[in-house]
């Protein structure tokens, strides 16, 4: 009984150990906007460009949706056209702040407990065009209320994202 019990104890410590590191949210050296308001993030933003992955392998015209629910659970509906299936996708998450309520550091899920880093690094005063840090260099996104974004402020945030050491030449552009 003691046996089984110490061998519990030390599979769910390993588990622990290799799980743990995994948990950060934002990548070394990038810092998430503060002062944040998520009342005014919230509503539809237009993707316009991404680091790829998997999970939004071929999708066009991509928007995302946020709302915050009374329990301040911000409820995420992503949603994107794939151009290989021919149909639309659809992905319904959530996200809660990482750090204080008033800083751009939230971390979202889409599947049961596991969450991700999702950092505002990157807004304008009036909020209409954010740019966005997953929890390490492979993510990034640029979005917009508005399905195109003007050049200097495209510009400004691919500087700042190179400034913070990602690859800007790696992103897709999505049309809309």
């Amino acid at each position: 009984m003691k046996r089984n019990l110490l061998a519990a104890v030390a599979i769910i410590a390993g588990i622990l150990l290799i799980i743990l590191p995994g948990c950060k949210t934002i990548p070394k050296g990038v810092k998430a906007v503060k002062p944040f308001d998520p009342a005014k993030y919230m509503g539809r933003w237009y993707e316009i460009a991404r680091m790829d992955f998997r999970f939004e392998r071929n999708l066009e015209q991509v928007t995302a949706t946020y709302t915050l629910q009374e329990n301040g659970i911000i409820r995420v509906d992503n949603r994107g056209y794939d151009t290989v299936q021919r149909k639309w996708k659809q992905s319904i998450g959530r996200a809660k702040a990482s750090g204080t309520l008033d800083e751009g550091k939230l971390k979202v899920s889409f599947f049961g407990p596991f969450y991700a880093g999702y950092n505002v690094i990157a807004i304008d005063p009036d909020y209409q065009y954010a740019l966005i840090a997953g929890k390490n260099r492979k993510y990034l996104w640029l979005l917009s209320r508005q399905k195109t974004v003007p050049e200097e402020i495209r510009e400004s945030y691919l500087r700042l994202a190179s400034q913070y050491g990602y690859n800007t030449k790696l992103l897709v552009w999505p049309t809309q």
